[in-house]
């Protein structure tokens, strides 16, 4: 993209004020950027608010700025990586965003870009989303399904966020299928040039060295609480159905669900334990028409994609929430059930002492096979 080029597209996306739909009327009607700001103001006023005409002649003031560190940032890429500048006039812009009601204007990309589609995007995605404090089983559950779709030639869009967004993109890396083509795509609330939360810098590295983060948010953008909801709608965009793995009733997660919906794309949600609260935005999905999901080749089935299977022994059968057979002498793993259960319960259920049990589930928890659950709760975990 030329240096003209750039700077009327950053122009007109940081223009206060002039949001996508204003921008999309202006593109109709005359074309690309640069010919917007050859039009007199009179032929915008038609288009748009007295206001928004006005601002649309003055320049940004951050537009020096945001164009010399597009530019660094464009032809920065190592290791590898490359980064892209995609807008909405752009050729491998993705058709299902144009479907949408507010596509954004442009769309930043960095990882592996080569791994495209001749479409330029996977045909086969599914977006995960779900908690930021799951259960212990819920994580797992995420990244168990994740990786039986990479290993089915998916990619898996999420957020990454902490807890099952995470857990999803773990997941997918891991898949054994996903060499070749792109493993996850993150789409971020910040500048791309920004990792949010901290604690997921280095999963963010690894997801560009084997997938995609995309943002359509200005470089520096900080992690500001109004574009994560917004980002929701390019997970759903992105992606042929929505999988929902854990998520409370005032989770964000369900907003992604009614975007997908909304788009008319399946929403799928796996239901979880009646006493959970992390369920009850899962349950409340399939009251309201989301398919029941017990395992990744549900969700597969369902799509109808060809080739999309997996092997029965592959993790997507460990996913449903299953327990398989383990070595129990003091039946303490059947005494704990699939629910969240109380320590109290527990003495109850097994006979056995406090410091033996306490014990006892402390090697359990060690061994991978018991979660512990806020509120001191225990849930027994499924193997896989």
């Amino acid at each position: 993209m030329q240096q003209d080029e750039l700077a009327a597209w950053l122009r007109l996306a940081l223009t206060p004020g002039v949001g996508n739909d204003a921008a999309r009327r202006l593109l109709a009607a005359f074309g690309l950027p640069q010919a917007i700001f050859e039009q007199r103001p009179a032929a915008w006023r038609q288009l748009l608010t007295p206001a928004q005409a006005e601002a649309l002649g003055e320049l940004p003031p951050q537009l020096p700025e945001q164009l010399q560190a597009t530019r660094e940032w464009l032809g920065g890429a190592d290791d590898g990586l490359q980064r892209r500048l995609v807008t909405l006039g752009d050729a491998v812009y993705p058709a299902s965003l144009l479907a949408m009601a507010d596509p954004p204007l442009m769309l930043y990309l960095s990882g592996q870009l080569r791994l495209l589609e001749a479409a330029g995007w996977p045909s086969r995605a599914l977006a995960m989303v779900g908690s930021r404090n799951p259960t212990p089983q819920g994580a797992q559950n995420a990244r168990q399904f994740a990786r039986a779709f990479a290993d089915a030639g998916l990619a898996v869009v999420s957020g990454l966020a902490l807890g099952v967004d995470g857990a999803a993109h773990e997941g997918a890396l891991e898949g054994v299928g996903a060499a070749g083509r792109l493993a996850t795509i993150a789409v971020i609330g910040t500048g791309i040039d920004r990792v949010y939360p901290r604690q997921h810098r280095e999963l963010a590295h690894r997801i560009a060295r084997q997938g995609l983060i995309v943002s359509e948010y200005p470089l520096g953008t900080p992690p500001l609480a109004g574009n994560f909801p917004k980002r929701n709608r390019l997970i759903a965009g992105l992606a042929q159905g929505t999988l929902v793995v854990e998520a409370a009733l005032q989770s964000g997660s369900l907003i992604t669900a009614r975007l997908a919906a909304e788009q008319g794309k399946e929403v799928f949600a796996i239901p979880g334990s009646i006493h959970s609260a992390q369920s009850r935005g899962c349950h409340a999905l399939i009251r309201q028409g989301a398919k029941l999901v017990e395992t990744a080749q549900d969700v597969l089935e369902e799509l109808r994609w060809p080739g999309a299977t997996t092997d029965a022994s592959a993790p997507a059968h460990a996913a449903s929430g299953a327990v398989a057979p383990a070595h129990d002498p003091d039946g303490l793993l059947q005494a704990l059930g699939a629910d969240p259960v109380s320590l109290d319960a527990l003495l109850a259920r097994t006979g056995l002492d406090t410091a033996t049990l306490q014990a006892r589930l402390l090697e359990l928890e060690l061994d991978g096979q018991v979660g512990r659950l806020p509120g001191g709760l225990f849930q027994r975990l499924a193997l896989g």
